[in-house]
């Protein structure tokens, strides 16, 4: 006897560890990644290298730089390398400290540094809190998530801390509101979407999938050419061309997805930016001072360039769907053909001991085993009969088989519908159940040649004319009809009976579905009309039923015209 036992929590946490340490993708690697020791370290370092870049050659209105990275590295670290409450307190404290050493270092003054630190963290606080409620999968990879994330750190979180920046030069040095809020706002809000994207969207399979030699030649190609058009556009041309940067983006965001789409946004970024401190290429005809040039940068990336980013969401969003539904197909065939398989075994096996059971029955009704009375003739013939149905189960279970597997072969040749329709209507009017029925077979107009298995057809034809006869013989009458139709050949079946609910014809053809009759009078296993289905669409046709319920049923296949 196998030993069990319980699952207990910590069994399932050790189970999770594993498998987050096995399962390839972007949670464990990255995960792995920004959980190292050093990275909170480079990340002070970062940020106060950044803000003393700022300072140094970005600042425009007054005291507030054109284009502030320093939060979006901050914000997109810390949202990547952990959470807890003594984790967040500690990070914090580090970047406040980051922040605080680089405007010392840039030469501000202790209130300026003092303040413009307290409304960074103010910042960069609530970025984390609003990314983590409303974006917490934080994956660019989906529309929903870049839109998300974008929104909360790029829109939201500047916004307050803007007001917050503007008041305090107001009060501190008499600054103009306005141009420091928006100055403010759009130089943030760029920073924490191109830095904070990009930090974001280093994933470990797309950083792999850049070391293979073609994907990487490609990168190379792709980005020095943008590269030329930046230099092109901001340093050599005084002509406003930013616009041909749409479509070169559009190419990136296509060949190299969210990863290439966020590192290309940040080039365009930073060379424009260069390009508006020493004065060069479109930014001389601008007209106004340098606060209105770098709004006017500003604005031409976010509302110019970063929609590209979505663009790359929604396709590698389409990447990943469509590799799921490839995968769930996949599994679907594999399942398929293992209940074909299954269907063709259980149908072999059948067959024989089913074949003894007759022969034994045929016997025993006309006596050769020895003298039988008359009930046991009956139940002789009850035997047989019943065998009989089991017989034609498995006849149809290897049919069924045979087409899901593609074991069935049809030969398409120009095939004589009328004539089809008179051998089935002859075949069902000799069965006992039929004698009461009218069956009557109307072709309308010339030309009723498809293109068909002829043995095939028939097969299916007889399986409506069967269903027809077991399930319509209320109505008295069961017609079958031939048409054209646009570039094809219809055939009906069409009987008076009880006819189907919509419900009922929603479930028609799935096998061994019998609509709620498995304990009526009625015999069958469910699978005929599954079967019909599968050989139509092996000959190129369709199939289907027009049904009123208590007006009858039109069962219908439709096959190209030869």
């Amino acid at each position: 006897m196998p030993h069990t036992r319980a699952i207990t929590a910590t069994d399932v946490e050790a189970i999770e560890s594993a498998a987050a340490v096995v399962r390839p993708g972007r949670t464990s690697t990255a995960a792995a990644l920004f959980a190292q020791p050093l990275v909170p370290m480079l990340t002070v370092m970062g940020v106060t290298l950044l803000v003393i870049v700022a300072i140094s050659t970005a600042r425009t209105a007054d005291m507030v730089a054109a284009l502030w990275a320093a939060n979006g590295l901050a914000v997109a670290v810390w949202l990547r390398s952990g959470r807890g409450v003594g984790y967040d307190f500690a990070f914090g404290g580090l970047m406040a400290f980051g922040v605080l050493a680089g405007e010392f270092l840039a030469g501000n003054g202790p209130l300026l540094s003092v303040g413009f630190t307290v409304i960074n963290m103010l910042e960069i606080g609530l970025a984390v809190i609003l990314a983590r409620r409303f974006a917490p999968t934080l994956n660019l990879a989906t529309v929903e998530g870049a839109c998300r994330f974008i929104l909360c750190t790029s829109v939201v979180a500047p916004v307050v801390a803007g007001l917050g920046a503007g008041a305090f030069l107001f009060l501190l040095r008499g600054a103009p509101f306005l141009p420091t809020f928006q100055t403010w706002w759009f130089g943030h809000a760029l920073g924490l979407a191109v830095i904070g994207s990009f930090i974001l969207a280093l994933d470990a399979r797309a950083v792999r999938a850049m070391f293979n030699p073609w994907r990487a030649a490609e990168t190379v190609l792709t980005f020095g050419l943008l590269i030329a058009v930046c230099v092109t556009v901001y340093f050599v041309v005084n002509m406003p061309l930013g616009f041909v940067m749409v479509p070169l983006l559009i190419v990136i965001a296509a060949r190299l997805r969210v990863l290439g789409a966020t590192a290309a946004l940040v080039v365009i970024s930073v060379m424009s930016l260069s390009s508006l401190i020493m004065g060069a290429g479109p930014w001389r005809l601008v007209i106004g001072d340098l606060t209105e040039r770098a709004m006017l940068l500003q604005l031409t990336i976010l509302f110019g360039y970063l929609p590209i980013l979505l663009v790359a969401s929604l396709l590698e969003e389409r990447d990943r769907l469509s590799a799921r539904a490839k995968a769930g197909q996949l599994r679907a065939e594999k399942a398929s053909a293992a209940k074909s398989r299954l269907l063709a075994n259980v149908a072999h096996e059948i067959k024989s001991p089913i074949g003894g059971v007759i022969g034994i029955g045929d016997l025993w009704s006309t006596g050769q085993l020895g003298p039988v009375t008359e009930t046991q003739a009956e139940m002789a013939a009850m035997l047989v009969k019943t065998a009989r149905q089991v017989e034609a189960l498995s006849h149809d279970l290897l049919d069924v088989a045979r087409a899901e597997s593609g074991a069935v072969k049809v030969e398409m040749r120009p095939t004589d519908i009328p004539g089809i329709l008179e051998d089935v209507r002859r075949a069902t009017a000799m069965r006992p159940e039929a004698r009461t029925l009218s069956l009557k077979v109307i072709c309308e107009g010339d030309g009723l040649v498809a293109l068909a298995d002829s043995q095939r057809l028939a097969q299916v034809v007889d399986n409506l004319a069967t269903n027809a006869v077991k399930y319509g013989a209320a109505g008295g009458e069961v017609l079958f009809r031939a048409r054209r139709v646009y570039d094809g050949v219809r055939i009906e079946v069409i009987d008076k009976g009880p006819g189907l609910s919509p419900e009922k014809q929603a479930q028609l053809f799935e096998p061994f579905n019998r609509l709620g009759l498995e304990r009526s009078a009625i015999e069958g296993h469910g699978i005929g009309l599954a079967l019909a289905k599968r050989l139509v669409e092996l000959q190129g046709g369709s199939i289907g039923v027009e049904s009123v319920a208590g007006e009858g049923a039109t069962f219908w296949i439709e096959l190209p015209a030869a």
